[in-house]
């Protein structure tokens, strides 16, 4: 299970998206210079499909996508979220937001939009960094992973 640590309505963090960002907690990543280091710790509310299910239900008139913003420690859960919107909301998209450099294997890549993998290197900077390592997919309906990072620069 994943535990969450509030809600945000973004429009900057998946490109012409209104999103509704879940604050997964327990990331695993300790990047250094995080502007998130308090999702380092397993607290929060546990996230259900019931609990998801309201906080979409509470957004669903103003958003476009619903954004997990961490869940490295359990991917095979943000991919059963992820199958469950794509399911109950077909209208909405899915994003997430990954500290790692790879796309975790229990991933499955028609479950989502958008994924943002790398870790946050302090000296790179984050997506609108030029020299960030951070790249921000976006997945078309074939399943490709398609780089629009220089969205964000």
């Amino acid at each position: 299970m994943l535990r969450f640590v509030g809600t945000d309505i973004v429009c900057q963090e998946y490109p012409d998206e209104i999103t509704l960002a879940i604050n997964i907690s327990g990331c695993p990543c300790h990047c250094p210079g995080c502007h998130s280091s308090f999702l380092a710790q397993n607290t929060g509310q546990m996230l259900s499909t019931e609990v998801l299910e309201v906080l979409i239900e509470s957004t669903e008139s103003f958003i476009s996508c619903v954004g997990f913003m961490g869940g490295d420690a359990n991917p095979k859960c943000i991919n059963s979220f992820a199958r469950y919107i794509k399911a109950h909301h077909p209208e909405l998209k899915v994003g997430w937001y990954s500290g790692r450099t790879v796309i975790a294997s229990d991933i499955e890549l028609c479950n989502f939009d958008y994924i943002k993998i790398g870790p946050y290197l302090k000296h790179l900077g984050g997506l609108k960094s030029k020299r960030t390592n951070q790249r921000m997919y976006h997945i078309s309906s074939s399943g490709e992973m398609v780089d629009i990072t220089y969205r964000f620069q």
